[in-house]
């Protein structure tokens, strides 16, 4: 049986759960298997000679990024896999299919093969004291990942997920979610964090996951991302969420202009982002929201809304400031190709392709920002941003950060300094 090592750049500060769902279905089936996470580790040039195959996990921009980097390093035959795999063929093996984890086993069997569910083998991972921290209330909190679906039922225009996914989503059985949970707080997990894009796709299945592990682990919190609609359309939901130990709810806002939400295909408007907000927190739940501020049809006034939302409705608190910086990718593939003005050639080195605004200048200003300050308050870097767009300051002594997770960069943000560094 071959050795399979599986390497993990970056997934969001999380313990990887495609990478290790992969790892176990490996270890069931007979095959060496080791797991390198490089958003904690040094690369291993012994695991790299120990391996007959390298399969590294692309689920996002950054984590694709970094796996270029890493690759002419390698000396084993490669493979990447998950969302972005299309865009990293000139690495070795391209596997693109909706099933990442037979996708890695086809690959070293050599074909097709019936798989039964697999628990994670977070055994192969460092604990996750070693991954992103819940904050909350001054304490921090170590975390449990997983997922309760792949895919997504939604074709937002800007998402990388129905490129590859195109509206279908297939759900992991609770026991199997479970088993996963289980095994992170034995090691000292004490909050889950939903990865799936929408916890809310199989509302139904969502409740049936978030009763069993309430009733098996009564005191663990969690956290899950769910779109501003399906916030709205299951609004009597979160009562029972919020009984069970939700904490927050990340969603996708995105804009606050409208025609821009159209253009994306958000499924909702900049009304229904606050009435979004009034139903989580009348749950008692924190909404964490995620914006796109700068995109092909961005002005300056648009930025100065996003922040005058945030500001207007108590949320300095609980955005994090990278958000404000995130600028459009466009993938191979994306829903948006057609839609975009002038826009430019594949950029391989970036896995994008190009557009220009008069807005660049800032972006770049708010994304140099955010990253030079990511140490200081919220409030005082919510301030500085608005500064830059010629808003006047708001009070922000008594900003509270609302709970959230340590890690704050953003699978759709451009690598940082620090991250292309360490690889």
């Amino acid at each position: 049986m071959p050795n399979v090592l599986l390497v993990s750049t970056y997934e969001l500060g999380h313990s990887p759960t495609v990478v290790a769902t992969t790892a176990g279905a490996l270890r069931a089936r007979g095959h060496g298997v080791r797991v390198l996470d490089l958003a904690l580790d040094d690369w291993d040039a012994d695991a790299d000679a120990w391996a007959d195959r390298v399969a590294i996990s692309v689920p996002m921009h950054t984590a694709a990024r970094l796996a270029h980097e890493l690759a002419p390093r390698i000396t084993s035959p490669v493979a990447c896999f998950g969302l972005y795999a299309g865009m990293c063929g000139d690495l070795g093996a391209a596997l693109t299919g909706r099933d990442p984890v037979a996708d890695v086993v086809g690959w070293i069997e050599g074909g097709a093969a019936e798989l039964a569910p697999s628990v994670p083998a977070r055994d192969l991972l460092p604990d996750p004291t070693r991954y992103a921290h819940l904050l909350r209330d001054g304490r921090r909190y170590p975390v449990a990942a997983t997922e309760a679906s792949i895919g997504c039922a939604h074709r937002c225009r800007h998402c990388p997920v129905p490129v590859v996914y195109d509206g279908r989503i297939r759900i992991t059985d609770v026991d199997t979610v479970l088993a996963d949970v289980e095994s992170q707080v034995a090691r000292g997990a004490r909050h889950v964090t939903f990865g799936d894009p929408d916890f809310f796709n199989g509302v139904h299945h969502a409740q049936r996951v978030v009763t069993a592990l309430h009733g098996e682990f009564p005191d663990i919190t969690f956290d899950c991302t769910v779109k501003v609609e399906h916030v709205l359309r299951h609004a009597g939901v979160w009562p029972a969420m919020a009984a069970a130990g939700c904490l927050f709810v990340v969603s996708a806002f995105e804009s606050v202009d409208d025609a821009t939400l159209a253009i994306l295909d958000k499924g909702h408007t900049a009304r229904d982002g606050t009435r979004a907000v009034v139903a989580l927190r009348a749950a008692g739940i924190e909404p964490r929201p995620t914006w796109l501020p700068f995109t092909p049809w961005s002005t300056v006034d648009s930025i100065r809304g996003i922040l005058e939302f945030v500001a207007t409705r108590d949320l300095i608190g609980n955005v994090d400031p990278v958000q404000y910086s995130i600028r459009l990718l466009v993938p191979e593939g994306s829903l948006l190709l057609g839609h975009l003005p002038d826009l430019g050639p594949w950029d391989a080195a970036r896995l994008t392709y190009e557009w220009t605004s008069p807005l660049d200048a800032l972006q770049s200003q708010f994304a140099a920002l955010v990253e030079a300050r990511a140490e200081e308050p919220v409030g005082d870097v919510f301030n500085a941003l608005r500064a830059l767009v010629d808003l006047a300051p708001v009070e922000t002594r008594h900003v509270v950060e609302a709970p959230r997770l340590s890690e704050s960069w953003f699978c759709c943000a451009e690598p940082t300094t620090a991250q292309l560094r360490a690889i």
